[in-house]
């Protein structure tokens, strides 16, 4: 696919949305996520974080849940799995999809599989600062029996291997889209793939570097994510809650650390407003003003881990 935002539209038409449906999706994410929904006409029922992960609270979902909802849609934050045993059990239990917005967790596993084994649509990210880039770009993982339906809709409705076999009854029966990849794009991705697994390695390295460092004092630093053993992180982020965000983060400037914040809560733009009138996110009010990415890339070196690490410890 030409991006990973083109990838969920497709999914959200794959798994057969329509004007008027509700979907559950997550408060804490990019805006790629739900903005397709706006696009599509669905309702958007947010909800709320875990305050441990910032990943999607099954809890909630079950609040959530009814008869008008036809889809969940997960993101991994920071590249760590969602709670997908509760989350599948929910959704089996109305018959509606799992949709995963993989676009931090190219590489994790959960109970031991890939994570797109274990949903019918999962999307990933190839943007530029992901795990394996294209520039721009994304993948969609699909069922077999709709293979071919998401390839014409990737193209314009238009019947590719039909027209290309000179069996094509040029006419466009659906309507499609400009989203496939470049071939240019595909050629930096495949030459990329030889270093997908050393980048994972090397940025879960760093990350378990940071967690070991910063676990010291676990009351003014925790760190997203940790202690989950049935799944694997696959370490695109870094974060930590702490109290007094904004001076941990001008001290950090100050010393030539960049951090920030990843996503910012959906609830707040102003193009979701119609969405979320009266919806009340307790965990995202604990931890809004609380959350800081350090730096991960493929990149840094163990060095520098441990002189942001030795920054931070010396307090804000």
């Amino acid at each position: 696919m030409g991006s990973g935002t083109g990838a969920l539209h497709l999914a959200y038409i794959l798994a057969g949305l329509q004007p008027g449906d509700e979907v559950i999706a997550p408060v804490f994410t990019c805006t790629a996520t739900n903005i397709p929904f706006l696009y599509m006409g669905v309702k958007i029922r947010f909800a709320d974080v875990q305050q441990d992960t910032l990943n999607m609270d099954p809890e909630h979902i079950k609040q959530l849940i009814s008869n008008k909802t036809k889809a969940i849609v997960v993101v991994h934050y920071g590249g760590l799995p969602c709670d997908m045993t509760e989350i599948n059990t929910i959704a089996g239990h109305h018959g509606i999809p799992v949709i995963q917005d993989a676009a931090h967790a190219l590489g994790a596993t959960y109970g031991g599989r890939p994570i797109s084994e274990i949903t019918d649509y999962t999307m990933y990210s190839f943007q530029a600062i992901k795990h394996l880039t294209t520039g721009d770009g994304g993948m969609l993982t699909v069922p077999h029996k709709q293979s071919d339906e998401a390839e014409r809709v990737r193209w314009f409705g238009i019947d590719r291997k039909a027209k290309q076999a000179g069996i094509w009854e040029n006419d466009i029966k659906e309507i499609g889209y400009k989203y496939q990849m470049t071939d240019v794009s595909a050629a930096i991705g495949l030459a990329g793939l030889e270093d997908l697994y050393p980048v994972l390695k090397k940025r879960r390295q760093l990350f378990n570097l940071y967690a070991r460092e910063l676990s010291h004092d676990k009351s003014s630093i925790k760190i997203i994510g940790l202690n989950k053993s049935n799944r694997t992180h696959a370490a695109w982020l870094f974060t930590i809650l702490v109290d007094r965000r904004y001076d941990l983060q001008r001290k950090l400037a100050e010393k030539g650390i960049e951090s920030n914040q990843m996503h910012f809560r959906n609830d707040r733009y102003s193009i979701f407003k119609d969405h979320c009138k009266y919806d009340k996110f307790p965990n995202m009010d604990a931890v809004e003003d609380n959350y800081l990415v350090i730096p991960l890339h493929h990149k840094l070196t163990e060095t520098d881990v441990l002189r942001v690490c030795m920054e931070i410890k010396k307090g804000w």
